[in-house]
């Protein structure tokens, strides 16, 4: 099973990737700028291919992690009609941020399907109360449309119980559609539970199945899709504030795993976190770090503000120890994922 777990994150990441890359490729060549190579994977070459007509390498290496699309200009200081560097800068920032959108659109594609392969969609109306709820002692009842979570809007029952999740650790106050009126039921309280160290409330309610129809897969697959980035991007807003920390992070290891235990459950499990690696991959790429494509967005606002850019060789220095941190905390998080795995 662990081989099958690698040949699909394989396949998984390697997909990703390619889109990725394919978004900075295909910017790159409307705003006219040159390619010396465009590779899937990192490390030794093991096929090339030279176009004829426009000089591009096109490659695939032997390490399946990462990728690249190598522009003229990017990391020198030439500067002719078709180098990266003598675009305008809201070019370079379309260029540099294609490939972070590519993902997230992808992420969106694949929540549209697994929407519309479901039997139903789950609405965010109370239809009952499991045993021993204690919701429903603090007011909620059947029947109440459920529009926010301590402020934090709901349309979905994915965003619903993941607001749950997330805020009812504590008591919470809903604000719910109930007999034609909105109504505020404050301090209720779910039942929670613990994993890892971390609490987690507990939704003791189920909720109604909407019948699909066109307007509805479409008004889920958006709301479920902007749920899945704002949980990436709460994730790593946790992780920076201390409620999470590198014991709760997954590097390629900790994920292999988690295909594979997805797998194990069924193709909609699959497809669920396949949507949210993408969604992952391409918020994460975003953030302003150095040596991320956000961070590299980052100096073009910069050089916007400024009217001229930086030095290019000072911004080499600091995406450089951007990647050098990066990979010293991977490696961290791979040596972790492997002692539990093991463990």
């Amino acid at each position: 099973m662990i081989t099958i777990s690698i040949l699909y994150a394989i396949l998984i990441f390697g997909a990703l990737i390619f889109i990725h890359e394919f978004g900075h490729y295909v910017t790159a060549r409307i705003f006219k700028v040159g390619i010396n190579e465009f590779a899937i994977g990192m490390g030794p070459k093991i096929f090339s291919h030279r176009s004829k007509k426009t000089g591009i390498v096109y490659s695939l290496r032997l390490l399946p992690i990462g990728g690249f699309v190598s522009m003229v200009g990017e990391d020198d200081d030439v500067y002719t009609e078709n180098s990266i560097n003598s675009k305008p800068v809201w070019q370079r920032i379309i260029v540099t941020a294609a490939g972070s959108v590519m993902n997230i659109l992808i992420g969106f594609i694949l929540m549209f399907v697994m929407v519309i392969s479901a039997p139903a969609i789950g609405s965010t109306t109370v239809a009952e109360f499991i045993p021993d709820a204690t919701s429903s002692s603090y007011g909620l009842t059947v029947g109440d449309v459920i529009k926010k979570v301590d402020g934090a809007s709901v349309h979905t029952s994915l965003d619903l119980s993941y607001e749950i999740m997330r805020r009812g650790v504590n008591e919470v106050d809903l604000t719910v559609e109930r007999g034609g009126s909105t109504v505020v039921v404050p301090d209720v309280r779910f039942p929670s539970f613990t994993a890892d160290g971390i609490g987690f409330g507990d939704m003791d309610f189920k909720v109604y199945r909407m019948e699909k129809t066109v307007s509805n897969v479409v008004y889920a697959s958006f709301h479920q899709s902007i749920a899945s980035i704002k949980m990436v991007w709460e994730s790593l807003f946790d992780l920076v504030s201390g409620k999470y920390g590198i014991e709760h992070m997954s590097g390629p290891v900790g994920v292999t795993q988690s295909i594979g235990d997805a797998a194990k459950v069924g193709s909609s499990s699959l497809l669920l976190l396949c949507t949210v690696i993408a969604m992952n991959l391409g918020v994460f790429n975003l953030i302003p770090f150095p040596a991320l494509d956000g961070g590299r967005i980052f100096f073009m606002l910069i050089e916007l503000v400024r009217g001229k850019p930086l030095s290019q060789k000072v911004e080499g220095y600091i995406h450089f120890a951007g990647i050098v941190l990066l990979m010293g905390l991977m490696l961290i998080i791979t040596v972790k994922d492997v002692f539990k795995l093991f463990g």
